[in-house]
């Protein structure tokens, strides 16, 4: 690993008039050193250049830089130069920490994700990671390098608070299209991805108190932001038609808004029905209230007609539909968008201008002509084929493995399905034996407000090939075959 080499760009405090030069400056970078602005491995500049950039004589900097040397900050290498000394990497670590661990001074992760085991890469079952290496990397560097040739002002300095505009005009006819969106390129923000448009909304929508509906199980993430904002939260039953919306009314019928994933519900994997979607659009023009439609990976559909957005059915722009780039294409591409009802555009505009005024309108550059010349309908329709094959060989080998002890559910669409577990096991047990056998797994249970009742694995099969798939389905075996004598546990949805 290459040493770090340091300009020495450093603030140091003034010197106190009755306070020596040498001391002075040997104090400045011991206090440096230990609080870890001057890093363990870091080259220093020569003394003569030292002296030159802080007004010092070579005198002073040599004597500061040997006091410090015999007291085991730093070592010096004849030929190489002067370093900070490694050996202190443990010690002003510590002392890093000790200051971060201040009492209130940090979050907590959300309950969901404390004490979930996460591999440094991904294995079967992860269920928030797409086939990346499947991305055509070279195509988009294609790209990319033709806007950096002909990148313009305008694009670099950004500013503009909606989001690139062609990139809108291309996205409101894939929308239009393929969704079923009614929306023009003027209604879309586009943002850094499906929590940022959850948050701005839910900081602009909801008032402390405010009584907000949401799917139970569901989405970790949209309970955070509602709750940052101070929302009263109003867990509602999922069923197999998803969100129940008469369990809803009887639980808080005038309720301020609701989030919802009716395409793919978010972690059980049904699609909402129509007369479910009518029944909630009916509700929410009664109440006035907004609807929060989480669109996140409802491109992947494998059997059926296409389920159109809710927002598509939308006569009264109680909807606000909200998804991602992100797992469409790859994680790291940070593009997510909003279609906001011509009213909320003027107020989430200037709400969104106090926090990042506008994301990279280069990437959204480089995505733009990803779509406009073809390549991301290429890219969907040949993914599509892909996750088939792999959602098939999971029920497959769900039935093979796994009969007896976890049940996989027939899914039409996304990345992940749900299995129901028929071993006794809860599913805090099930995913503690899934990651102690290396399998990545997450417990149903940790999207419950309420549902208690609800045991069984969320099992992602998108960023793994079916021989990864058939090696992770029997360690998953072996994971849950020792309670397999155990009473069998039947779960309901309703």
């Amino acid at each position: 690993m290459p040493k770090a080499v340091s300009s020495l760009d450093l603030t140091l405090n003034a010197r106190p008039a009755h306070v020596p030069l040498t001391r002075w400056l040997h104090e400045e970078l011991r206090h440096a050193i230990l609080d870890g602005r001057l890093r363990p491995g870091t080259r220093l500049p020569a003394t003569r250049d030292f002296a030159s950039q802080y007004g010092v004589s070579r005198g002073t900097a040599v004597t500061a830089f040997e006091q410090l040397q015999a007291e085991g900050y730093l070592v010096s290498r004849v030929g190489a130069g002067t370093f900070v000394d490694e050996r202190l990497t443990q010690h002003t670590a510590s002392s890093a920490d000790k200051k971060k661990k201040s009492p209130g001074s940090v979050r907590r992760l959300p309950p969901p994700l404390t004490g979930l085991t996460q591999f440094h890469t991904a294995r079967p079952f992860r269920c928030h990671e797409p086939a990346i290496a499947e991305f055509p990397v070279d195509i988009w560097a294609r790209i990319a390098s033709r806007r950096l040739r002909r990148v313009s002002a305008s694009q670099l300095a950004g500013r503009e608070l909606r989001g690139y505009g062609p990139l809108r005009e291309a996205l409101a006819g894939y929308l239009g299209s393929s969704r079923g969106v009614t929306c023009s390129p003027d209604r879309i923000v586009l943002v850094s991805g499906v929590q940022q448009a959850l948050d701005l909304l839910a900081r602009l929508l909801v008032k402390p108190g405010d009584a907000v509906w949401m799917e139970d199980p569901g989405y970790f993430g949209a309970i955070t932001a509602l709750r940052n904002a101070g929302a009263r939260i109003v867990p509602v039953p999922v069923d197999e038609g998803g969100l129940s919306v008469s369990r809803g009314r009887r639980a808080c019928r005038t309720a301020k808004g609701a989030y919802l994933t009716p395409a793919h519900q978010f972690p059980l994997g049904m699609t909402m029905p129509l007369e479910r979607r009518l029944a909630v659009l009916a509700w929410a023009r009664e109440a006035g209230a907004f609807l929060i439609e989480d669109d996140y990976d409802s491109e992947y559909r494998f059997e059926g007609r296409p389920a159109p957005a809710l927002q598509g059915l939308d006569k009264n722009d109680s909807v606000i539909l909200v998804g991602s780039f992100n797992k469409l294409l790859f994680p790291s591409l940070r593009v997510g968008y909003i279609v906001a009802p011509p009213a909320l555009l003027d107020p989430l505009l200037a709400f969104r201008f106090g926090t990042d005024q506008h994301a990279s309108s280069l990437d959204q550059a480089i995505l733009c002509d990803f779509i406009v010349e073809g390549h991301m309908g290429r890219h969907i329709r040949r993914m599509r084929e892909l996750y088939a094959g792999r959602l098939a060989a999971l029920q497959d080998g769900g039935r093979k493995y796994l009969a007896g002890l976890l049940e996989i559910s027939r899914v039409q669409a996304g990345l992940y399905t749900a299995g129901f577990l028929r071993n006794g096991m809860t599913s805090h047990e099930a995913e503690t034996a899934a990651a102690a056998h290396q399998i990545e797994t997450i417990g149903i249970d940790r999207f419950a407000l309420r549902r208690v009742s609800l045991h069984g694995l969320v099992l992602g099969f998108g960023a793994f090939d079916e021989n990864q798939i058939r090696q992770g389905l029997t360690g998953l075996a072996a994971a849950l075959e020792r309670k397999r004598a155990a009473p069998t546990r039947h779960t309901r949805l309703d």
